[in-house]
């Protein structure tokens, strides 16, 4: 029952989206905050609820909770779940039988959310393996492959701020979804809007024939792998190392724990404050470890008291993997993702040759984003094993990787520079719990020779050549002003595909572009680019003569506007600080000329 409330927006549309959605709501709360919209007259915030419909975005839906079809509530997400199941029904022929894996995060509505998509699922007799509590979101692709299942949702927002929340899809491959899943999961959505009355009773799901708790078969599964992916457990065991970590308010504290129980490590040190799921996550400003030292401050209090010099930590999800070294001189450094996927491409290459000293590396691959570093490539290069470049995100790299496996291929590695890695493959996407147990191995065993991961970097750079890089963002909340940057770039003199030939009046020259929004590539035949190209996002590369790669990107979830820039030096060029200069100066001259932030109104990152 809709509840009494007058609509008279003055917009006949408007006032029948308001009235549909109030009419299928079953929350009271939700209710009251739309009639306040209403007795404010506050119509372009109706219009931004009610006339917007969240879609399938990166491998599902990410927003902000409240109350409209703009919002994640409980209305978008009953009918995300019949629209998801009528797909499932209608592709996948054994999706009964096979079951769906769900989990959910510590974020507000998250179990609720869950259950919510449970009960759907099983109305429709498909089996549906719920953990019972929270988990990483790592262990839904993992559940996938481990059960078979036909697809797996994670309801989860990562490392979004608290009033945001999420539903990722994984398919049955292990991977998340991608084209043409996304677009026929949407279609499948609008068409099977009308809530049904059984879709709201969660009541009946845990008495159900048709759920199972998977949580201790998976834990006892994912840690016996682990266990066996260790290489060195005695040194692990002897370690003088002191490791602090964080879950960042997450879920990662119990997992981690039992992941460091695998490894033959000794308990860590937490950072008691964090260590425990919370909604609101009272001491970070932002729940994103990526960050850097703003979001790691509780964390390097601790690790001093405690004389820790290594402190790992995870985003709320525990997707993701953070790492800080305290330096000789008492500073703590925070590695960039880069940085941890060049330690991490070494040390999954290390672990791999000395399990299988006859390995053909020519069927060994590691994977990275367009925008990551360029350090894999070089590294494959000298020690002859294989490197793949995808579009930006786990969502490519996953079913890359999924490919090459079918393939008879090894993929031993995948990262991206958000702090996201792939170790081994049976995660076929980010996971940040395996990432921080393979850390503290490397940072353990390169400790046995005297070294710190400091070490380590510098000698990876002093082989394979200084890889330098300067990526962070710009804040937009205009779509058309976003739009409006990127076509200034594609109609740099007044025509199409006519980009910026140089900066600094010339004294950088760019010697390539790729578009990836238009399928514009000046360095492949035709012009035609190879990788995926996608028109609801943009991204534009530009490659300078003397080596820098920039890439200019949207994001698929923040309103912003993000640069990655790397210069790639060989081995002979290891004059860091003039390395440095010229990187600085071409970042500078590339915000500056490309994205015109004062021109645009764009807000900088640390405001």
């Amino acid at each position: 029952m809709a509840p009494n409330i007058s609509v008279n927006t003055g917009n006949v549309t408007l006032d029948e989206k308001i009235k549909e959605w109030l009419l299928w709501n079953k929350d009271p709360k939700a209710a009251e905050e739309v009639q306040n919209y209403i007795d404010n007259g506050d119509i372009k915030k109706l219009s931004h609820l009610f006339l917007k419909r969240l879609e399938f975005g990166t491998a599902g839906l990410r927003g902000r909770m409240g109350p409209g079809y703009s919002q994640m509530n409980d209305l978008v997400i009953v009918q995300t779940s019949q629209g998801l199941t009528k797909y499932l029904l209608d592709t996948i022929f054994d999706v009964q039988d096979k079951g769906v894996i769900l989990g959910y995060d510590g974020r507000y509505n998250s179990k609720r959310f869950a259950e919510l998509t449970a009960v759907i699922l099983i109305n429709n007799n498909i089996k549906v393996y719920m953990y019972s509590t929270v988990c990483p979101t790592p262990f839904i692709p993992y559940g996938v492959l481990t059960f078979n299942c036909a697809a797996g949702i994670m309801i989860t927002a990562s490392h979004n701020p608290k009033e945001d929340n999420g539903y990722k899809v994984y398919w049955q491959n292990g991977a998340q979804i991608i084209p043409p899943h996304d677009k026929g999961i949407q279609k499948s959505i609008l068409a099977n809007l009308v809530p049904l009355d059984a879709s709201w009773d969660v009541s009946k799901i845990y008495d159900s024939p048709l759920y199972k708790d998977p949580l201790k078969e998976i834990m006892r599964s994912y840690y016996a792998v682990l266990k066996d992916d260790v290489l060195y457990p005695e040194v692990n065991r002897n370690t003088i190392l002191k490791f602090t970590y964080t879950a960042m308010h997450g879920v990662g504290y119990n997992y981690m724990v039992a992941a460091f129980e695998a490894a033959n490590f000794k308990p860590f040190i937490v950072v008691e404050e964090q260590k425990n799921p919370d909604p609101e996550f009272p001491t970070v400003k932002f729940p994103n470890p990526e960050e850097g030292k703003s979001a790691l401050d509780l964390s390097i209090k601790t690790a001093n008291l405690n004389e820790s010099t290594i402190i790992l930590a995870n985003d709320p999800d525990a997707d993701r993997l953070a790492c800080a070294v305290k330096s000789k001189n008492g500073d703590w450094r925070v590695f960039t993702g880069n940085e941890l996927g060049a330690l991490l491409g070494w040390w999954m290459l290390h672990v791999y040759q000395v399990r299988h000293p006859d390995a053909d590396l020519s069927n060994t691959y590691m994977l990275a984003s367009t925008v990551s570093s360029k350090i894999l490539s070089s590294m494959a290069k000298k020690d002859g094993f294989q490197y793949e470049e995808t579009l930006t995100g786990f969502k490519w790299m996953g079913n890359k990787a999924t490919e090459l496996i079918q393939n008879g291929k090894d993929v031993i590695f995948a990262y991206e520079e958000a702090i996201g890695f792939m170790c081994s493959s049976n995660v076929l996407d980010k996971d940040g719990i395996s990432a921080g147990v393979r850390v503290a191995e490397m940072a353990a065993y390169l400790e046995t020779m005297g070294l710190t991961l400091i070490d380590k970097l510098d000698e990876l750079y002093a082989e394979y050549g200084h890889h330098i890089s300067d990526n962070s963002y710009w804040i937009c909340h205009e779509p058309e002003t976003i739009k409006a940057i990127f076509e200034r770039l594609r109609n740099h003199n007044g025509k199409p595909n006519s980009y910026p030939t140089s900066i600094i009046g010339g004294k950088y020259p760019i010697i390539g572009v790729r578009d990836l929004t238009t399928g514009y590539d000046n360095t492949k035949p035709g012009n035609k680019a190879i990788l995926p190209v996608s028109k609801s996002c943009q991204m534009i590369t530009f490659t300078f003569k003397n080596g820098l790669v920039t890439t200019l990107r949207t994001s698929g979830t923040e309103p912003k506007i993000k640069y990655y820039s790397e210069l790639c030096a060989s081995p002979e060029q290891q004059n860091l600080n003039e390395l440095k200069g010229i990187l600085s100066e071409m970042v500078s001259a590339i915000v500056t000329e490309f994205l015109q932030p004062e021109v645009n109104g764009l807000i900088p990152r640390s405001s």
